[in-house]
């Protein structure tokens, strides 16, 4: 597996990325054209019409499952980093840190850590700039 940066730290799942979710979106598509073509064919109309409501279904499911999945993973990444904050310093993170900052510092090594997350929520600053700004990248290999 290659070194984990700044550049490559996003992760992509083929099979969901790229084969899932355009799949889906066509049969939603496909699923649209088919009801509006039977629309003068009241024998083929509720058919049509559920079919849309099955893909729309689908498509949402798989929408959900990711997000929830994601959102699970970014509490998990809030405690795990209150606790690192806490072992460092005996007091919890910043509270005016949002999740999405704290989500970026998870990459910062721990020399680095406590002036990152302290600069970060001193200046609000965004999470594309809070992992621009880790010299020393520490990779998580274990997320959704």
């Amino acid at each position: 597996m290659n070194e984990q940066n700044y550049k490559n730290h996003a992760q992509f799942v083929p099979l969901f990325h790229y084969v899932l979710a355009p799949l889906l979106l066509l049969i939603i598509i496909g699923s649209i054209v088919n009801l509006i073509q039977s629309m003068g064919d009241h024998e083929r109309l509720y058919s049509a019409a559920l079919i849309v409501a099955l893909s729309v279904a689908g498509f949402l499911t798989a929408f959900f499952a990711r997000t929830f999945a994601l959102k699970a993973q970014d509490r998990a990444i809030r405690v795990e980093e209150n606790l690192r904050h806490f072992a460092m310093t005996g007091k919890l993170l910043d509270p005016r840190l949002t999740v999405a900052q704290i989500v970026a510092l998870r990459f910062a090594s721990d020399a680095e850590f406590l002036a990152l997350a302290q600069t970060a929520a001193k200046n609000n600053m965004k999470s594309a700039d809070i992992k621009g700004a880790v010299k020393n990248w520490r990779a998580d290999n274990y997320r959704v």
